[in-house]
């Protein structure tokens, strides 16, 4: 079975993401490590993320056009999208009442806030790995 323009798409996106935000979490981490507990000096590092992200997605898009010949979003691509969505929003929920215990109980403002990014990137990766799922499963 041939994965369509949609699956690959899905891949190329889940390797892309979970690539830069893992190399963005280790440098955050040992920034962490050494004493930094103020927002600014993650911001540089965030955008160089963000921008070696969309840098990677469109050269992968690219990739992926000239691999597979996009076809169109059709009503199954949809169904599969939003079921994956529906089923992974979970994550960021329990990620912001995480995020909300964690000021209560007074967190620093980097660790809530990497908290809460943290869990948005999980229920996304979880998203794009359910779409996976759900393309080979012929849902």
């Amino acid at each position: 079975m041939s994965a369509s323009f949609e699956e690959k798409s899905v891949w190329m996106q889940l390797v892309a993401t979970a690539g830069v935000f893992a190399a963005y979490f280790f440098v955050a981490g040992r920034m962490y490590a050494v004493g930094i507990r103020h927002l600014v000096p993650y911001v540089p590092v965030f955008g160089v993320a963000v921008a070696a992200l969309a840098a990677v997605l469109a050269v992968g898009h690219i990739a992926v056009v000239v691999a597979s010949r996009p076809e169109g979003r059709d009503e199954r691509d949809r169904l599969i999208g939003w079921r994956a969505e529906s089923n992974s929003g979970w994550i960021l929920a329990a990620g912001v009442i995480l995020a909300i215990m964690g000021m209560i109980a007074s967190y620093d403002d980097v660790f809530i806030a990497h908290l809460l990014f943290l869990s948005l990137l999980a229920s996304q990766i979880t998203a794009f790995v359910l779409q996976l799922l759900y393309y080979r499963r012929g849902l």
